[in-house]
């Protein structure tokens, strides 16, 4: 473990759990990436009659993640890509492998109904055992490629 940042990662999480907890009391949605992203474009058939606008709190659900990540880039700027002091250029990679490993995951998201944020973060909190076993399977498979391939 050649970046080991407990400390930031600790907060990292809590940020996300905190994000997740706001999004589902506040607006009675899953913090699902994929699917927020996924029902921006077509926007959904029949939304609830009572619910917000359903492409603009998408929208600004995702916005606001991306100015978020600025903002700490900015306000922080050591800690990102690599850890504290990480060369994010170097650690980018081949676009051919990014743009493979993107398509897998839009499909597996797809199949599996939902992604890591989904099943991990909203998925376990309401013990879901659709997204315990999607969890586990996202392990497993991340685990069985770090040990072909060697890359961590």
């Amino acid at each position: 473990m050649e970046y080991f940042t407990p400390v930031s990662s600790l907060i990292g999480g809590l940020m996300i759990g905190l994000a997740s907890a706001i999004l589902w009391v506040g607006n009675g949605r899953i913090a699902g990436i994929s699917g927020i992203f996924g029902q921006i474009l077509p926007p959904p058939k029949n939304p609830a009659k009572n619910s917000p606008n359903p492409i603009m709190w998408r929208v600004l659900f995702l916005v606001s993640m991306i100015i978020g990540g600025f903002i700490a880039s900015v306000l922080l700027p050591n800690i990102g890509v690599g850890g504290f002091g990480g060369d994010a250029v170097q650690l980018i990679g081949n676009p051919l492998w990014i743009a493979s490993a993107g398509l897998l995951v839009g499909l597996g998201t797809k199949i599996g109904n939902g992604c890591t944020s989904g099943h991990g973060v909203s998925g376990l909190a309401r013990f879901s055992l659709r997204s315990l076993v999607a969890v586990l399977v996202f392990f497993a498979t991340a685990a069985i490629i770090v040990a072909v391939t060697g890359i961590v």
